[in-house]
């Protein structure tokens, strides 16, 4: 059995987070919403706590903290703003995949400016013609002297047109039907023949400036090669799934969170008129309200467990991983729609933040990777089979 120990720094950074949350985060929430706002003040205060370095290395000035700490870090933020998690956990998805296999030009132009707050990362994977098989690109690269070119097309880039630099996939001509070979390079912001589309305006998670993005002969250094050409399969399962599902895991983790809070507070403080019995004394609704919490609780202890497993290198993690956003994404859709059933009229109001909660929840099962290919891959992983 691996022994599993948690980091004795990640309370105190839970506590920084929550700390931004409350002051930065959560006020600014509803304009973040309401105006499809990329959530750059947010952004800004978790770089000036160091929090974007999360997953940097110590020796260069961040946290080194692992899937336990993120999972925890996006419940706090999930639960005051969606969009702003969901940012933050692209971020460190990226940077995780930075770190991973880091070359000394890439900790001191990319790795060290994370860790000061001066830089913000995202994910450029899925691609319009793919979908949810965001490990199957069709972007297209190859070496030039001293550089590669990219052409193709991405879809749903978090952050697009924010972040400093994205970590793009790509494959060798004749390679884009072999799964396992693609390529990840960094592109800067800015580059010349990266070109953004308008930002994609969802039903939820309406600030976290989801864009297309096309590649027209774009070059990079060579130096912007992460790993090796056509070995990112390692990336896809040893770093970007784990930490992709326990950044989203925890994100919509808080939205239930937050859903159940707004129920509870209801059930404390109103009163039915003709009886003056508080709503929190009646028999009915306090047993939703237990439902509730045990479904938000087992989530908790599922994620926190898979993160854990996660970070041991337990090869039973990826189950783990696999299952526990499954679950949390039926929890955030099922616990936000009983808290409106809860709060009634109260909670039906137009722009209101239950009603936002709600929205952003609906994007839990459909996000890459969905529910249907989580749960494909855990039946196959308990099966004993290949993912792929």
């Amino acid at each position: 059995m691996v022994e599993i120990q948690t980091a004795s720094a990640t309370p105190r950074i839970v506590a920084l987070a929550s700390e931004i949350a409350e002051r930065v985060v959560a006020p600014l929430a509803p304009r973040t919403d309401a105006e499809a706002r990329w959530p750059e003040e947010a952004m800004r205060a978790l770089g000036e706590a160091g929090l974007l370095g999360l997953h940097v290395p110590r020796r260069l000035g961040g946290f080194g903290e692992g899937l336990a700490a993120l999972a925890q870090v996006t419940e706090v933020l999930g639960r005051s703003c969606s969009s702003a998690a969901m940012c933050f956990g692209m971020h460190s998805v990226a940077a995780a995949v930075i770190a991973a296999k880091a070359t000394p030009y890439q900790e001191e132009r990319y790795l060290r400016p994370i860790a000061a707050g001066r830089h913000v990362t995202s994910l450029a994977l899925s691609e319009p013609g793919t979908g949810a098989h965001f490990f199957l690109p069709r972007a297209t690269f190859r070496r030039e002297g001293e550089a590669y070119a990219l052409d193709g097309a991405k879809s749903f880039v978090t952050s697009g047109a924010h972040a400093d630099s994205y970590v793009v996939s790509a494959v060798a001509p004749g390679a884009e039907l072999d799964p396992g070979t693609f390529t990840c390079l960094l592109v800067d912001k800015g580059a010349p023949g990266l070109e953004w589309a308008k930002p994609w305006t969802g039903v939820g998670m309406r600030g976290n400036s989801s864009r297309a993005a096309t590649l027209k002969d774009v070059h990079v250094p060579t130096g912007n090669l992460l790993g090796h050409e056509g070995d990112q399969i390692w990336f896809v399962f040893e770093v970007v799934a784990p930490y992709f599902l326990v950044a989203m895991a925890g994100t919509y983790l808080g939205v239930a969170q937050a859903a159940l809070d707004l129920a509870v507070e209801h059930l404390r403080n109103h009163r039915y008129e003709h009886t003056s019995e508080r709503l929190a004394e009646n028999a009915a609704l306090t047993e939703r309200v237990a439902e509730m919490w045990t479904v938000v609780e087992r989530c908790r202890c599922l994620l926190r467990h898979a993160a854990a497993l996660g970070d041991a290198g337990s090869p039973d993690a990826s189950k783990a991983l696999f299952a526990a956003k499954v679950d949390v994404a039926d929890a955030a859709v099922s616990v936000t729609n009983t808290a409106m059933t809860l709060l009634g009229g109260r909670g039906y109001q137009e722009n209101g933040k239950l009603a936002r909660l709600m929205r952003d929840a609906q994007a839990a099962h459909v996000m890459s990777p969905t529910t249907h290919l989580l749960k494909r891959w855990l039946g196959r992983s308990v099966l004993g089979l290949p993912l792929l």
